[in-house]
């Protein structure tokens, strides 16, 4: 967080809140995106991690947001104004992602039932 705080300190945000734009405060093209996440993505992970999906476009760290968020227990319509998604949108999309919680529901409502 020190080199994101510092970052930010030095260089400011956009006018939308973006960390990173162009020289005249423009948010970059998505080929200009893509290929700088491509070479990040070389410095960042192990040779067998670049050759694998793992992170392969920047959306994919959207999506895992939204997948650690519903994992998480945050509520669909909490998740989906965060990542701008409707409700619908949402549980449409991530479904598989909050399947296999029954247990875990289960335990929530028994403990609320308990107060």
């Amino acid at each position: 967080m020190t080199i994101l705080r510092d970052h930010i300190k030095t260089h400011g945000v956009a006018e939308d809140g973006r960390l990173f734009r162009t020289a005249s405060g423009k948010a970059f093209s998505g080929s200009t995106v893509s290929k700088v996440w491509k070479e990040a993505r070389g410095y960042a992970f192990p040779p067998e991690v670049v050759a694998s999906p793992l992170a392969a476009r920047p959306y994919d760290l959207r999506h895992a947001a939204v997948s650690l968020r519903l994992n998480a227990g945050v509520h669909a319509p909490e998740a989906a104004e965060r990542a701008g998604h409707g409700v619908d949108v949402m549980l449409r999309v991530y479904a598989k992602c909050i399947e296999g919680q029954r247990e875990m529901a289960n335990h929530g409502i028994l403990e609320a039932l308990a107060v």
